[in-house]
């Protein structure tokens, strides 16, 4: 929250009581070299790289849109409610005054606000309401710049958003529930669905004694009548995480005689009694304050399977999928924020008689914290477009493998880069006034959340095997950039060779899977950016990340760059 002040009225009063005191005071010193807020200003018309390439990827129809959202996310307005919703977190009252179970969560009103903003503007459902080249495109240039306000409500938006291809699975379902889904429309009163027009999904995968294994899941569905896709069951068992809780509706995992599947449980029963899904606690976090997560019970919890029985994972898995995505955009995003902190209080601040930010070592921090945002960004709107064109082989097979990839490099290289914003700032950065603590909390929520690291380096080598083919499709793509950058085309040969190496041995690929994606990362980076970046970009990028420093903390850039060019690119002004 911001600090509050007294009024001019108590100041007046107090000046009258002690003349000799408020004499003292003001004369101990003068507040100057001290930068003021960053707010009231255009996100995306101060972003150069991320309008680019939003025309690169084929969204230009939006522009005048994300120009607009661009003055709404920027705002003091909306910049105070991310503080008002995270200074206050989520309350669950699990009955009412008179004893009946409700399992009802209390939100700050700027919370709500948020999440009214991203629905009404289409970042929970866009593409799929309105298809359209460049839908995807779009949609993550406005969650990209949305989440810099307050990363913790993108959690219940972007499961909103990933449940339509998993609803897909189940046609009779998808065609009750869809519209719904994707109506922008924000209704949090805790009724049923069939009283509102427009309802937000949640996910529920997680068990105590499994976690990312989710096969070991104990949770039982028992058919109500008969067995079988899209018929209703009853749900015996927990939850050990329920993101976002108070969404209307759920795509849960439960065991039945075939299986895991796959299964849509409503808040609400259709007879309109409750659904015996039972919040136990809400989750205390280090981050993600925000938003609420929580443990239940199902004690016969009313649910329809979705998909074919046995093949929960299958089903869900396009959920999950897009919810990956989603971190790539929300971790790019958190970069973005931190990075266009530091810039505006290195560019403010001077020390040792000189603006920071013409300082030849700050100089070189801050333009490898622009590298690291820019590239993340780049990379996220790649796969934006690629899910565009998922009618094109190759992107959809590069989709397949780069979102594991950029899922796992961009949300692990978070964590650092928001802490090195933060050491920019100082002091002042770590005072809970300021949005960089905020930031550094949410940081390594998306590399986690969604599998951590070494579920998404099993995944990549999952889909190589059962599909080579992807790998080729990323071969393929970071081959358009080949002859631009001898570092580059020296990056991506090594690569090759040691894919080769490795295959030899199923053991051997596994132990390095961290490291091959690692450089599957940067390799892909670099590609796109020495095709669409300026040359100050590219050629940072690839004397920094692909030529031997790689593993350096940041400020490490060789000499020879053009780190003012780069400084100028990613600043706000």
């Amino acid at each position: 929250m911001r600090e509050q002040y007294p009024s001019s009225q108590q100041d007046e009063q107090a000046n009258n009581a002690y003349p000799m005191a408020d004499k003292l005071m003001a004369q101990t010193h003068e507040v100057v070299n001290q930068p003021g807020y960053l707010q009231n200003y255009n996100s995306y018309a101060g972003d150069t790289a991320l309008q680019q390439a939003v025309s690169r990827e084929g969204a230009d129809d939006a522009n005048a849109d994300l120009h607009a959202f661009g003055d709404l996310a920027g705002s003091a307005d909306s910049i105070e409610l991310g503080f008002q919703a995270n200074a206050h977190k989520p309350q669950l009252h699990t009955h009412d005054r008179y004893g009946h179970r409700v399992d009802y969560i209390e939100f700050h009103p700027a919370y709500h606000q948020l999440m009214r903003t991203a629905i009404e503007h289409g970042l929970h459902a866009s593409p799929w309401r309105e298809p359209k080249t460049g839908a995807h495109v779009a949609r993550a240039a406005k969650y990209y710049l949305h989440t810099q306000v307050e990363a913790a409500h993108g959690c219940p938006i972007t499961m909103t958003f990933a449940a339509i291809p998993a609803l897909r699975h189940q046609p009779d379902l998808f065609e009750t529930w869809a519209p719904k889904i994707t109506a922008p429309v924000y209704d949090p009163r805790n009724v049923s669905h069939e009283q509102k027009q427009g309802v937000t999904i949640g996910m529920a995968m997680t068990e105590k004694q499994g976690g990312s294994d989710v096969r070991l899941n104990s949770t039982r569905a028992y058919p109500i009548s008969k067995p079988g896709a899209g018929q209703p069951y009853e749900l015996v068992g927990h939850k050990w995480f329920v993101s976002a809780p108070m969404c209307d509706a759920f795509l849960v995992l439960a065991q039945t005689d075939k299986g895991l599947s796959c299964f849509l449980l409503p808040r609400w029963r259709p007879d309109g009694s409750k659904n015996p899904l039972q919040i136990q606690q809400l989750k205390h976090k280090m981050g993600n304050v925000a938003n609420a997560s929580s443990e239940t019970e199902l004690r016969g919890a009313f649910a329809w399977m979705v998909g074919e029985e046995g093949r929960g994972v299958r089903t869900i898995i396009e959920m999950v999928a897009t919810t990956r995505y989603d971190c790539m955009i929300g971790s790019a995003s958190g970069m973005r924020q931190a990075l266009v902190q530091a810039l505006h209080h290195a560019s403010q601040r001077k020390a040792f008689g000189a603006t920071l930010s013409e300082q030849p070592l700050m100089t070189n921090v801050l333009a490898d914290l622009a590298l690291e945002s820019e590239a993340a960004m780049t990379l996220t709107m790649r796969m934006a477009r690629a899910m565009d064109n998922q009618d094109n082989e190759h992107d959809k097979l590069l989709s397949r493998i780069a979102t594991p990839v950029g899922k796992y490099w961009i949300c692990k290289r978070t964590p650092n880069h928001a802490y090195e914003a933060m050491e920019v700032i100082g002091g002042s950065g770590v005072m809970e006034t300021h949005m960089m603590p905020r930031l550094f909390r949410e940081s390594p929520v998306n590399a986690i959340w969604e599998g951590s690291g070494n579920v998404q380096c099993l995944d990549i080598l999952r889909a190589i095997e059962r599909q080579p083919e992807v790998l080729d499709a990323y071969f393929a793509e970071v081959a358009k950039a080949k002859g631009a950058d001898r570092r580059l085309d020296r990056f991506i040969e090594q690569l090759k060779n040691s894919f080769a190496s490795a295959s030899q041995s199923p053991q051997t690929l596994q132990y390095q899977a961290r490291n091959l994606a690692d450089r599957m990362a940067m390799g892909l980076q670099g590609a796109l950016l020495v095709q669409h970046a300026p040359d100050c970009v590219a050629d940072a990028f690839c004397a920094g990340r692909l030529d031997g420093h790689s593993g350096l903390n940041y400020g490490n850039l060789p000499t020879g760059l053009d780190c003012a060019a780069i400084i100028k690119r990613a600043s706000t002004q």
